[in-house]
């Protein structure tokens, strides 16, 4: 039998990082940017809040923003969770942002969920907690098509959105009030928009482009990357690991953000908005779109960034051995809870007291590791 393997690391280490503003008083331009920055940061390879949010906000009035986020607009078949009545400067709100490894120019007919993004946004506490779902994390799936356990980032191909909502939502026992997608053009269409960004590359890469054809090949330095170069830094998994990977992508976000932020001309903005146009959905309405906007540039929010603990193994639940993930349950119920606390589900506990720090324990939880006996531990 073939094997195929990643060459990923093992961890039994969660990274745990609180990112806050600096409390120093500055000029209103400066907090202002400062805040759009913080907004950019909580997204990892997809940004669509802050690109249907800021720049829309930013450029109302100058273009049909209403028809850009109706287009967009894409509710969901079934809904655990009623939105109606939520009130997204006043309630807590949980967002599942996706980013999908197929386009109309890829043309795979299916698609995987190549990075997966949580975040809970509580605007009265000014407080976002994000946490990144490792892609090939073993866990129940359930669709139509489909029911029994596969890496996490193929519910989507299995049942699309409601799969991977219902997946997610079981494994970090978080409800999910709205979900956002964009594919891997909408990515480079913004860093080419922007006319590439800034990076310090720690080693050389050859990796696949989006459309999976040509290779990318940068060498260990600085560089001015493109869109195609800026996102095969961001997702290759040859290198490291997924925890790293994860890094990464935030790196490239914070470069984006801060050239988002010295662009300086609308029609920049508006070049931006244009090149997202058909790449992303969402069903958060664009009146709820423009008010966590309005928040992200009235409100001093503070993010703090949770990693899961976890292990690595080899399995062959349908013929060839692949690798896959194992979250330690500890690390799961650590961060549920502050997802939860987030969102007024939890009361605070030691977990929250001053100083505490998260150390795993190792045991990897039976939800996300086969009981057969088959697998075989990295």
């Amino acid at each position: 039998m073939t094997r195929r393997k990643d060459k990923r690391k093992n961890t039994n280490e969660t990274s745990l990082s609180t990112l806050t503003g600096d409390s120093t008083k500055r000029t209103t331009r400066k907090k202002t940017k400062k805040k759009w920055t913080m907004v950019w940061q909580s997204l990892t390879i997809v940004m669509l809040i802050t690109i249907l949010g800021g720049l829309v906000y930013v450029v109302k009035g100058l273009m049909d923003t209403n028809d850009f986020l109706n287009k967009s607009y894409t509710p969901r078949t079934s809904k655990s969770v009623q939105n109606d009545k939520i009130d997204v400067q006043k309630d807590p709100i949980s967002i599942l942002v996706l980013g999908l490894d197929d386009n109309s120019e890829r043309e795979l007919g299916s698609a995987r969920t190549d990075s997966m993004l949580l975040l809970t946004i509580n605007p009265t506490e000014e407080l976002v907690n994000i946490t990144s779902i490792p892609r090939d994390t073993y866990t129940s799936i359930k669709s139509k098509d489909f029911e029994g356990k596969d890496k996490i980032n193929s519910a989507f191909a299995y049942g699309g959105i409601d799969a991977t909502i219902d997946a997610v939502e079981n494994l970090v026992k978080v409800p999910i009030n709205y979900y956002a997608t964009a594919d891997f053009q909408a990515f480079e269409n913004i860093v080419d928009a922007l006319g590439g960004i800034e990076m310090d590359v720690p080693f050389t890469l050859t990796e696949q482009n989006s459309q999976g054809k040509k290779v990318v090949e940068l060498k260990e330095g600085h560089h001015k990357l493109n869109g195609e170069q800026a996102l095969a830094f961001s997702r290759t998994r040859y290198v490291d690991n997924d925890i790293e990977r994860g890094k990464r992508q935030q790196q490239v976000v914070e470069a984006i953000a801060k050239k988002a932020m010295d662009v300086g001309t609308i029609a920049k903005y508006k070049s931006i908005l244009e090149a997202l146009d058909g790449h992303i959905k969402t069903d958060m309405p664009s009146n709820k779109i423009l008010s966590i906007a309005q928040s992200g540039l009235t409100k001093d929010y503070k993010f703090e960034s949770h990693a899961f603990s976890w292990m690595s193994f080899d399995y062959a639940p349908y013929g060839e051995s692949i690798s896959m993930v194992g979250l330690h349950q500890d690390s799961i119920d650590y961060i549920s809870h502050k997802m939860r606390l987030s969102l007024g589900l939890d009361q605070k506990d030691e977990r929250d007291e001053p100083g505490y720090k998260f150390e795993s324990n190792g045991v990897v939880s039976p939800e996300t590791f086969p009981n057969d006996g088959m697998a075989i531990v990295n």
